[in-house]
């Protein structure tokens, strides 16, 4: 972790708070999650005694056209695997599921691999049973779990417009038919523009922490920020960042941050957001 990261939180953590069960008190945490998400990760922040700014850097938006996944919805028979990837996933699919009136009874013959213990309960919550759910939770250990299974199987991908190409490439290549269909987008949230930077700038308010929960979020803030952000050209951490703990859910996500030259101070070791508030408390512990 980065001087300046260290300071930004254990500096906030001094004393008795850090033995007490309020280890993030003081600690100020922008969260940048969909809006429809950030509740969670803001909920079990604030027990913990922090101070959680909502800013989003993300929308989900639907897809221009539901035709392809509706279609292969109506199909589902002649698939052998599921993959979902992410909770908004499973979300889009069941919502046209339920106005497709397609019941449960038609995913009974599937084997479904969900990539983490999020996406997993978000499945079982609405009726289905997951097979496989990889040891870390990103798309290479999905492509792990699944390579010896595929091999001339056909395999349904319901994700996001924009996403890794890891899991298509690679279970093709292990001899699967692979059909990635479309069930959301994610897009820059353009109201969201004006209070980051007013966040940033604004010394007595601006956040200890910024935790990124995704590569979208990363490349979003960026996009928000414009050329204030500066992050795709310059060689090191802007400064604006200066002092700021930027928080990481997992490897992926803590590559883009790399990629854009903005750096990780901490990275979860279980890519949840559980994972994520354990590591950003680590963080508060003296070095």
């Amino acid at each position: 972790m980065s001087r300046a990261g260290r300071k930004a939180l254990s500096g906030k953590s001094r004393g008795s708070s850090r033995e007490s069960t309020k280890p993030l008190q003081g600690v100020r945490v922008l969260v940048g999650r969909a809006r429809h998400q950030a509740g969670s990760l803001s909920t079990e922040l604030r027990k913990l005694g922090a101070g959680v700014v909502e800013i989003p850097f993300i929308e989900i938006r639907k897809p221009r056209s539901f035709q392809p996944l509706d279609t292969a919805l109506k199909n589902l028979q002649s698939y052998d695997w599921l993959i979902l990837t992410s909770v908004n996933g499973v979300e889009a699919m069941w919502e046209r599921l339920r106005r497709l009136r397609i019941q449960n009874r038609s995913l009974r013959r599937l084997k479904i691999a969900a990539i983490g213990p999020a996406t997993r309960k978000a499945i079982e919550t609405r009726g289905a049973k997951v097979s496989v759910v990889p040891k870390e939770y990103v798309a290479e250990s999905v492509v792990k779990s699944l390579r010896k299974q595929v091999k001339g199987k056909r395999v349904l991908l319901v994700r996001a417009k924009i996403a890794r190409d890891v899991i298509p490439r690679e279970l093709s290549r292990a001899g699967a038919q692979i059909d990635v269909i479309e069930a959301y987008e994610t897009v820059v949230p353009k109201t969201s523009r004006s209070r980051l930077r007013a966040a940033l700038k604004n010394a007595k308010n601006r956040p200890d922490v910024i935790a990124f929960t995704s590569s979208s979020t990363v490349r979003n803030f960026v996009s928000l920020l414009g050329a204030a952000g500066g992050g795709s050209s310059r060689r090191r951490r802007p400064g604006y960042l200066e002092g700021i703990t930027l928080a990481s859910i997992g490897p992926v996500t803590s590559a883009s941050l790399r990629e854009l030259h903005l750096g990780v101070d901490v990275e979860a070791r279980q890519y949840t957001i559980p994972g994520l508030i354990r590591a950003m408390v680590a963080s508060t512990r003296p070095m």
